[in-house]
């Protein structure tokens, strides 16, 4: 009994996730001047996880960094742009790896965030990486129908399948 409750253990240990975003780069869409910038960097300063928003304006675009050691949550992101009255366009998240072997179509949770990584090879993931988002609230449209028609429709499917609530990312 006590090796086989040790076993269920160790197995559990063997499925955390050594792995923290540690930064973003944003794409936001519908911005026509400095104001509509300044709402969005507003809002993703508010979110507990947030520690620099950096506007680049001539690109519509937001880099974030992250504090250490708190749970980033992607959907959060996501709420915080859409609140201020705009939308994501493109989402990559840099985080931190400790030789995690991901192949297509893996799962893996870091925090409150499931992802799926479509499109890859099997590897191990070691150092300072980015992963992209492909979900349809993170890119423009025009780029998920690009996207969607690339993964043999699996986008679409497996996000009416999960809710909304899995990520799907690629290297």
């Amino acid at each position: 009994m006590k090796k086989r409750l040790l076993f269920i253990v160790m197995l559990g240990i063997g499925l955390v996730v050594n792995a923290q975003f540690s930064k973003a780069r944003l794409q936001a869409s519908g911005l026509t001047c400095a104001m509509c910038s300044n709402a969005i960097n507003r809002a993703l300063q508010k979110l507990p996880f947030v520690s620099a928003v950096n506007a680049d304006i001539k690109n519509s675009a937001f880099d974030i960094s992250f504090k250490k050691d708190q749970e980033v949550e992607i959907e959060a992101l996501r709420k915080a742009v859409e609140d201020a009255g705009f939308f994501i366009a493109g989402l990559q998240l840099t985080g931190i790896f400790r030789e995690l072997k991901i192949a297509s179509e893996d799962k893996l949770r870091m925090g409150k965030n499931e992802l799926r990584f479509l499109e890859i090879s099997k590897q191990t993931l070691d150092g300072e990486k980015t992963i992209r988002v492909l979900n349809k609230e993170y890119v423009t449209a025009k780029e998920f129908k690009k996207l969607d028609a690339a993964t043999r429709a699996r986008l679409l499917q497996s996000d009416k399948e999960a809710n909304g609530k899995l990520i799907f990312v690629t290297i």
